[in-house]
C-alpha cells in the first residue's frame, strides 16, 4: 500500500473514494459512528485492510466498541483525498458526453469545478450549456494560461484528442482526465487518468462470465 518512495499507492486512494461514498450513505441513514469492521462488511472488504487504509487519513482514532465518529471520519478522508480543495477545470469537447459531464452536479461534492467548455462547433460556442459558457477551442491555450487552470477534462472525438492534448500541455495543464478512447501522449509532468469504457466493459463481461460459470457449476 506504500510504495518504495514512501508515498501512498493509487489503490489506497481508489479505496478511500469508495469509503467516502459509503460513509455519505451511512450518514444519510442516521449513523453517528462506524467501525472499520462495519465499513468493511458493507463493502465486502477485509477489515484489516480497511483499518490500515483509514490510518493514513484519520486525525483522531476510533473508540473501542464504538468506532469512528462518522462526521470526523468523513472530514479526514475528504482532506486526505483533497475533496475540500476546489479544483477548477476546463472541459474540451462539448458533445453529448461532454454536456453530460458538464451537467453532473456530483463533481462539486468532490471538489471539481468545471468553469467552461471548449468546442469547435460554431452552433454552440458562445452559448451556455448547464450554466457553463462554451468558448471556441482557438482560445483554449490563452484562457487556460490566463485563468491559471491546471486540470482539463478531455471529451473530444478520438482523432482530435492528441492535438488538443498538445495545446493543453503548452498551456501548462498538469492533469488530464481523458474520456476519449485515444492513448494520448504527455510529458511526465502531466498526470493522466484514462476512463476507457471499452476496457471497463471487457472487465465487467469477464466478471459476468465467471459468475454465470460458478452458478452453472453450483446448480450442476
Amino acid at each position: 500500500m506504500v510504495n518504495s518512495e514512501g508515498s501512498v499507492s493509487l489503490a489506497v486512494f481508489d479505496r478511500m473514494a469508495l469509503y467516502a461514498r459509503k460513509l455519505y450513505d451511512m450518514k444519510a441513514e442516521g449513523y453517528a459512528a462506524v467501525s472499520s469492521v462495519a465499513l468493511a462488511d458493507a463493502l465486502s472488504l477485509n477489515p484489516s485492510l480497511v483499518k490500515k487504509d483509514i490510518s493514513f487519513a484519520i486525525v483522531k482514532g476510533g473508540k473501542p466498541k464504538v468506532g469512528y465518529n462518522i462526521d470526523e471520519l468523513i472530514e479526514d478522508i475528504e482532506n486526505f483525498l483533497g475533496y475540500n480543495n476546489t479544483k477548477d477545470a476546463v472541459l474540451v469537447g462539448v458533445g453529448k458526453l461532454g454536456q453530460a459531464l458538464m451537467g453532473y452536479q456530483g463533481f462539486e461534492k468532490y471538489g471539481l469545478n468545471i468553469i467552461a467548455g471548449f468546442d469547435v462547433d460554431e452552433n454552440i460556442v458562445l452559448q451556455e450549456i448547464n450554466g457553463k459558457k462554451i468558448i471556441p477551442v482557438r482560445k483554449l491555450e490563452s484562457a487556460v494560461r490566463k485563468l491559471n487552470i491546471k486540470m482539463a477534462i478531455l471529451a473530444t472525438p478520438q482523432e482530435q484528442a492528441q492535438a488538443v492534448t498538445d495545446i493543453l500541455v503548452r498551456a501548462e495543464i498538469r492533469a488530464i482526465w481523458n474520456f476519449t478512447p485515444a492513448h494520448i501522449k504527455t510529458p511526465d509532468t502531466v498526470a493522466v487518468k484514462n476512463e476507457d469504457m471499452a476496457v471497463s466493459l471487457a472487465v465487467l463481461s469477464q466478471q459476468l462470465k465467471e459468475i454465470l460459470k460458478k452458478e452453472s457449476l453450483d446448480s450442476g
